[in-house]
């Protein structure tokens, strides 16, 4: 009988077990990646919310600590996106997979497959699944509602085997996933494997300070509200007090705050005006924005960075899925996929007699 862990995400992404670590802004930073890509998972860099310079940086440190293939996350319109493309092309010997949600186009789809690095962007819908594939994608990751950050209304149980049904490449599962029951559950499904966020931003080497942990740790499913007044577009939280203000906030309010983010974000990209002018349209172009909601998204950036780098818990914004809800612990990365692999073959195991008895 065949290892259902053996998929065709471990064969292409050359990892252990089909686990995907996903690349969330100043949270999947090198020494993340790397206890991922060690402990047999599947290690996402995220350079979205990086500069070139940083990127590459990056991408050498995860390169110097693991000798395990990693993936690099971007998106087209980030200020510098050409110059990150080029760093993760020039490191295409260690560098298996991109993952991206806005852009790239077809293009640089085939510069990234002719390099031999695998495209697999995150999607919410299946259409967009569709287009992805059209385009020349090698496999999607898939996100249900459960998931934290910028999500859609349809849950993971319905929206996976849409998406299965619609496309002819390996699916991976993402949004309420966090141990060995929901694994073996999204291999049943027919998923070549899952993608978590939260639940390794729970985990001992992730990025965010201690005391920021500690609210994921502690907050329960009804501390978890989705937002569309931080950038126009549902948006999964932890509520807090600066959520709250938000929340509370006026169309005049959410415009300043968004100049003023956008302003930072300037400061720290080092971009131009122009370049940040071009990002936005870009957004409006091929993220389905309008000018008044890109320019809105500057601001969710700055604040969830104030958050899990500053540490600022009850000022900055803390995107989360909803299975923060009833996870309760800090694992270390090896600690977190050994569980989730015993988990997994424990029910595997429990369900192969009822597949026996019903031949």
């Amino acid at each position: 009988m065949a290892d259902p862990i053996d998929t065709p995400l471990t064969r292409l992404l050359g990892c252990r077990y089909p686990i995907v670590q996903t690349a969330m802004g100043w949270v999947a930073t090198p020494p993340l990646v790397i206890a991922t890509s060690n402990a047999g998972a599947f290690g996402f860099l995220a350079a979205a919310v990086m500069t070139p310079d940083e990127a590459r940086a990056a991408i050498a440190e995860v390169r110097a600590g693991t000798d395990k293939p990693f993936g690099v996350n971007f998106h087209s319109f980030q200020p510098g996106a050409a110059e990150i493309v080029e760093a993760i092309l020039e490191n295409a010997a260690q560098i298996r997979a991109v993952s991206f949600g806005r852009g790239p186009d077809a293009k640089m789809i085939a510069r990234f497959k002719e390099a031999g690095i695998l495209c697999m962007p995150t999607i919410g819908a299946a259409k967009h699944a569709q287009k992805m594939v059209q385009m020349g994608v090698d496999m999607v990751t898939v996100q249900g509602g459960e998931g934290g950050g910028h999500t859609g209304s349809v849950p993971t149980t319905i929206l996976l085997p849409q998406v299965l049904d619609a496309v002819q490449v390996p699916v991976i599962a993402a949004g309420g996933f966090g141990d060995g029951r929901g694994l073996a559950a999204a291999l049943a499904f027919g998923a070549a494997g899952i993608a978590m966020g939260t639940r390794f931003l729970m985990t001992q080497e992730s990025a965010p300070p201690d005391n920021v942990k500690a609210r994921y740790v502690k907050a329960g499913t009804d501390d978890i509200t989705v937002s569309t007044k931080v950038d126009g577009l549902p948006q999964r939280m932890i509520r807090n007090q600066a959520l709250d203000r938000i929340e509370r906030s006026s169309g005049i309010g959410l415009w300043r705050r968004a100049v003023e983010s956008g302003l930072q974000m300037k400061r720290q990209t080092k971009a131009s005006y122009g370049d940040l002018l071009k990002a936005a349209k870009g957004m409006t172009s091929h993220g389905g924005l309008s000018l008044p909601q890109a320019m809105m998204a500057a601001a969710a950036p700055m604040m969830i960075q104030r958050a899990v780098v500053d540490g600022d818990a009850d000022g900055g914004l803390m995107a989360t899925g909803v299975v923060a809800g009833r996870l309760g612990d800090l694992p270390t990365c090896a600690e977190l996929i050994e569980t989730i692999m015993t988990d997994a073959h424990q029910r595997l195991a429990a369900l192969a007699p009822l597949s026996s008895g019903a031949r």
